[in-house]
């Protein structure tokens, strides 16, 4: 497939005149609802897909498939070639030295579970890991099961009432118990808090810890720089910035990558295989067991193409613009309690996590499909984060680059028809 002209897609969007319902059009999900405008307000859980980025994925299962690494011929050569420059193109939007520090996994998730398990002689029995009370649960559990496994103990770093993460308590406990390990979250999943990654980035070094950043919630919204930001570790899932499943990313410094085991073993991960033992390959492939989702890392780098052709310019003006527009309306809606750091002037992003007097969660997303309107119900797989506010559950609004004012408007007519239906009476 020839390179996609991404200046001329610049272009298109400038004409266009802004993102949120003049960017639809880019989006085929979005055309098939004639009769009653889409309104999906769930990019958090997962982010519609850009024409383009479906058209790389078929275009390469339709004409480009092979395997890669394995073949002397010219289609496994230039899958191979696709493959690396996916990887060269997420180095490129992170700001990494090097390639060789981009990992590709199925997920963010499993980013994790892979340092979990390959930096695990890192510690010994009674190190600390240090994480925040508002950590998806794919940043908790796997260290729990190496905590399990190594005799670590792990601390957690509180919110404030508002979510805000907690600077004092963290600065106390990396002072208390000085752990090995930090992990955090870019951005609350549960209530959009803005972690202040600069300030824990430079306080937990300053103790010796090595820190790992999930930023599954915030690389869609805004630009990483790892080099400046002096990042340990960086994960991130494709499915939420426009790309398709099955995909994530590991950034992590290379000379650290040296020093760690293999993940998984199998094919194309090892130099030499014996009777007697194997040897590993060099660089990143040693954490690439078996075949890789190739269609789905190429179609990444075409993800990440996309949204660079925008600008992070463009996108931070349009969706801090509407999150502040859609703070405004659901807060002062009678009868709706919005959760998080905004609620205090304090920093939160593209996500609003809120409750209904009288409704479920539950009820109130099954409400709100009626009027097309696509919310997240539940705990958000963030339950440690529920807890420390008094919560069982929230009704959660999303914010991508096709959402629109309109979008919340909607909301706002399922939620005022779901209290009618089932509020106090």
């Amino acid at each position: 497939m020839d390179n996609l002209d991404f200046s001329s897609l610049s272009e298109d969007f400038r004409k266009s005149g802004g993102l949120g319902s003049k960017i639809r059009p880019f989006f085929p999900i979005f055309g098939q609802h004639q009769e009653q405008t889409l309104c999906y307000l769930d990019s958090a859980a997962s982010s519609q897909k850009p024409k383009v980025v479906i058209d790389r994925l078929v275009h390469y299962l339709s004409y480009e498939h092979a395997n890669i690494h394995r073949g002397a011929y010219r289609l496994s050569s230039e899958a191979t070639a696709n493959y690396d420059s996916a990887r060269h193109t997420v180095a490129r939007f992170l700001n990494a030295s090097t390639d060789e520090s981009i990992v590709f996994t199925k997920g963010a998730t499993e980013a994790v579970n892979l340092v979990a398990h390959s930096f695990e002689e890192y510690f010994s029995p009674g190190d600390v890991i240090l994480l925040s009370l508002l950590e998806h649960h794919s940043n908790i559990v796997p260290w729990q099961l190496l905590a399990a496994r190594k005799g670590l103990k792990i601390e957690w770093i509180g919110v404030n009432k508002d979510a805000s993460l907690d600077l004092d308590d963290f600065r106390s406990k990396l002072k208390i118990f000085k752990p090995r390990l930090v992990s955090v979250t870019a951005v609350s999943n549960a209530f959009g808090t803005v972690v202040p990654l600069e300030d824990v980035v430079d306080q937990a070094h300053e103790i010796g810890a090595k820190v790992l950043i999930d930023a599954s919630q915030a690389v869609m919204h805004r630009p990483f720089d790892v080099q400046s930001l002096q990042a340990d570790f960086l994960a991130f899932t494709g499915h939420k910035i426009y790309g398709p499943t099955g995909i994530g990313v590991l950034y992590a410094r290379e000379d650290l990558l040296e020093k760690m085991n293999p993940f998984q073993g199998g094919g194309d991960m090892i130099e030499t295989v014996s009777t007697e033992g194997s040897t590993w390959a060099k660089g990143v492939r040693k954490f690439e067991a078996g075949t890789p989702p190739i269609a789905e890392a190429i179609a990444l780098g075409t993800a990440i193409d996309f949204i660079s052709a925008i600008g992070f310019d463009r996108i931070i003006a349009h969706e801090s613009n509407l999150f502040k527009k859609a703070y405004s309306l659901l807060s002062s809606e009678p009868g709706v309690t919005v959760y998080g750091p905004a609620s205090g002037g304090g920093l939160q992003a593209s996500i609003l996590s809120f409750s209904v007097d009288g409704i479920h969660p539950h009820d109130l997303a099954t409400i709100a499909d009626s009027f097309n309107v696509q919310i997240r119900a539940g705990h958000h797989c963030a339950m440690p984060a529920m807890k420390a506010l008094g919560l069982r559950s929230t009704a959660r609004a999303s914010i991508g680059l096709y959402s629109d004012i309109y979008d919340f408007e909607r909301l706002i007519e399922a939620i005022r028809h779901s209290r009618k239906l089932l509020g106090p009476k």
